[in-house]
């Protein structure tokens, strides 16, 4: 029987504990799955920051390299530094979950941090993170309106699995994260983060349906649990009512807002509007000298907005654009517009563009990734950058911040299912995506301006892959719109961002936020059909008609690689004592070189007459080396009894001073000094390996052409 702070889930026990350990937090929980454990804190500011025009929240995760029992990090520091991308995806993903469900009202800070504390490589800790700061929120004073559930879906071999282990997940065609809580006796959705491996919509909404049960089972369980321990919710701030303010501001207001906020273009539309709003504000600063009212006109003059936009687009079918509510703005792409790059493409969706260029590297290049949960390699990265200047703004220039990792990061998984795998194409590939002009759903636009650049640089893709997001405008009594490639305000002022992609054939990637409680199925679905028609119309409309395949051919300024085999046992010949062999190579022929345990190797260069030439040294180095053969080589070192001829990089043999000529030779510098380079045949190979090669036999058969 299970205790009472632990649930099943599938095949699994998840365990929830109050824990005394943070006790000077507001809520504080220790979570377990197998030997996997996290703390999870949620702690919020007593104090109330006045006039802040956002809700200050703030979700951390921090890996420990303690908890998977390794000392990582410099060899000078030895402790952890910035975040990893993965945990700062983990910590996006608890922020996207937890955010909708505290009070618009809510200004005090805070913050919720989950930390590893014990990994047992075998469940990723992320879902252990949801639920706990789902819990901890529950049993604290702090407002909010969970708990959640969350959980993660798998499919192998058609089947579902309920938080699947790694292992699984490598065998999985499908990886779902679900968060949502229950409204009104059913299950909403509020966060969704997925890839699949090209599949279709219908077995996402069976996710949905498979999902739902356990999800409610650990939402109630959550609530039974908190019941005895629930802290009593502080009180919120109430809003100020001013009825008579509100009226003059409408009054005000008029027809003004709206002329200015329905129009096409981004820039005019953001210049209107923020006229309209001083406007506003200097009418009434000279009336009321109050700090408080003047906050409350900037909220409602927001509040106006979010009403006009769901308005228009629930009552008369109308954007801020003009378009209905189904149409996909105006597209546009290209293909190889960069010059010296190995692939470029430009996709164009109204205002929003972005430039994706490609480069292609060595297995060398390869990223390392030394983190708590993983240590490896990776071969395909696809970095997002968001300058300033693309939604026309001036600001400082700083790394890339938690919003271009994940929007990065989402692309990424996006492209992965179509990527080739290494044994057909062996190169490294980074893919970096410029977003030049931004009006919403830049993610999904970098996915399809990524697809023509990989098409463009002739890697052999499967299928080109494109993305769209979907928005939704709905009302307190549940009537709803739902609206084809949201842009500014409507992601803004919207309830709803849902980016999918994918190729013909299915999905690839999916994620989901809202606004509000969350998404029923019906939404769900009706979401996923509009998404298909739009990214099916991008790939025929616009994809296909520039690029249908990858290019024949790479770029000429693309490195080549050549791959052989050797025999591991070897691999130390064409390394050389201390790198001494493979790094002559290099230098001598201006290659990389990387070898693989396997025996695999991969010489990459961008000359391809000295990529080759290299390819013949390291095959002369590890080849079987037969007596009778001929070889040209140099003269290394010299004894009194004959000379070290190096006849293959690395390997030497002796030819004695007898076999020096065809002559008798009474010293061996009268024929030879070190440096010389001779033309010698294996005469012999004893019981250790060791050569012996004769100048003398070499030029008694002056005919024969030499074996290398």
């Amino acid at each position: 029987m299970a205790s009472p702070s632990t649930i099943k889930l599938g095949d699994h026990e998840i365990s929830f504990e109050i824990t005394p350990l943070a006790e000077q937090a507001n809520g504080a929980v220790m979570m377990r799955m197998g030997d996997t454990m996290l703390l999870v804190t949620a702690v919020m500011a007593k104090r109330l920051l006045p006039n802040q025009g956002f809700f200050p929240l703030s979700v951390e995760y921090e890996e420990r390299f303690y908890a998977a029992g390794k000392i990582l990090g410099s060899r000078f520091v030895r402790r952890e530094g910035r975040p990893t991308d993965e945990a700062i995806l983990t910590a996006r993903l608890v922020d996207r979950a937890i955010r909708p469900l505290f009070p618009s009202q809510l200004r005090n800070e805070i913050q919720v941090i989950a930390t590893c504390l014990s990994w047992d490589a075998t469940y990723d800790p992320d879902i252990l993170g949801l639920l706990g700061a789902s819990f901890a929120l529950s049993i604290s004073d702090i407002p909010w309106k969970g708990p959640l559930g969350a959980l993660r879906i798998g499919r192998i071999d058609n089947a579902f699995v309920v938080n699947p282990s790694y292992e699984q997940r490598t065998k999985s065609d499908l990886d779902l994260v679900f968060a949502g809580i229950k409204h009104e006796g059913d299950l909403v959705i509020n966060m969704i983060e997925g890839s699949g491996k090209e599949v279709g919509e219908a077995v996402m909404i069976e996710a949905l349906q498979f999902a739902k049960p356990y999800m409610l089972q650990v939402i109630e369980f959550q609530e039974q649990l908190a019941k005895e321990v629930r802290k009593e919710k502080l009180p919120l701030v109430e809003a100020v009512k001013d009825e008579a303010l509100k009226q003059e501001i409408q009054t005000f207001l008029g027809a003004k807002l709206k002329t200015a906020l329905f129009q096409g273009d981004k820039k005019a539309r953001m210049e209107q509007v923020d006229l309209v709003k001083e406007e506003l504000l200097l009418s009434l600063s000279e009336k009321y000298d109050d700090p408080a009212k003047i906050s409350f006109v900037k909220d409602f003059f927001e509040e106006e907005i979010n009403r006009q936009v769901h308005e228009a687009a629930l009552k008369e079918g109308k954007r801020v654009d003009d378009r209905k509510l189904d149409q996909i703005r105006d597209l546009k792409g290209s293909a190889g517009i960069l010059p010296r790059t190995h692939g470029s493409g430009l996709f164009e969706r109204g205002q929003t563009k972005t430039l994706s260029i490609l480069t292609l590297g060595a297995p060398g290049d390869q990223k390392l990734l030394e983190g708590m949960e993983f240590i490896g390699k990776k071969r395909f990265l696809h970095h997002y950058n968001f300058p300033p200047y693309a939604p026309g703004e001036v600001k400082p220039m700083r790394g890339p911040g938690r919003r271009e990792i994940g929007h990065g990061m989402l692309a990424e998984k996006a492209l992965l299912p179509v990527i080739p795998q290494v044994t057909d194409f062996p190169y490294t590939i980074r893919i970096v995506t410029e977003v030049v002009s931004s009006n919403g759903s830049t993610s999904m636009a970098s996915t399809c301006s990524s697809s023509l650049a990989l098409l463009d640089a002739g890697v052999p893709i499967k299928r080109a892959v494109a993305g769209i997001s979907m928005g939704l405008m709905q009302d307190e009594k549940g009537n709803y719109a739902l609206l084809t490639d949201i842009q500014g305000p409507e992601d803004h002022h919207g309830d709803m961002d849902f980016k999918v992609a994918g190729t013909k054939e299915g999905i690839t990637a999916l994620q989901l936020d809202v606004k509000i409680n969350g998404i029923n199925e019906k939404i769900f679905k009706e979401a996923l059909e509009g998404a298909k028609k739009a990214r099916m119309k991008i790939l025929d409309e616009v994809i296909r008609p520039i690029l249908e395949n990858p290019r024949p051919s790479l770029s000429p300024f693309a490195p080549k690689i050549y791959v052989l085999q050797i025999d591991p046992e070897k691999i130390g010949m064409v390394i050389g004592s201390g790198g001494k062999t493979i790094n002559k190579i290099v230098e001598d022929y201006g290659v990389e070189i990387d070898i693989d345990d396997t025996g695999e190797v991969f010489v990459t260069g961008t000359d391809e007459e000295k990529s080759k030439q290299a390819v013949e040294v390291i095959k002369n180095i590890v080849h079987e080396v037969q007596v009778g053969e001929f070889y040209t080589g140099k003269v290394k070192r010299i004894l009194d009894f004959g000379a070290f001829v190096e006849f293959t990089p690395g390997q030497e043999g002796l030819v004695h001073i007898s076999q020096l000529d065809t002559k008798r030779v009474a010293k061996v510098t009268d024929v030879v000094n070190v440096g010389d380079t001779v033309r010698v045949k294996v005469v012999g190979i004893d019981e250790l390996g060791r050569v012996n090669l004769s100048v003398k036999d070499a030029k008694e058969h002056g005919n024969q052409t030499p074996s290398a």
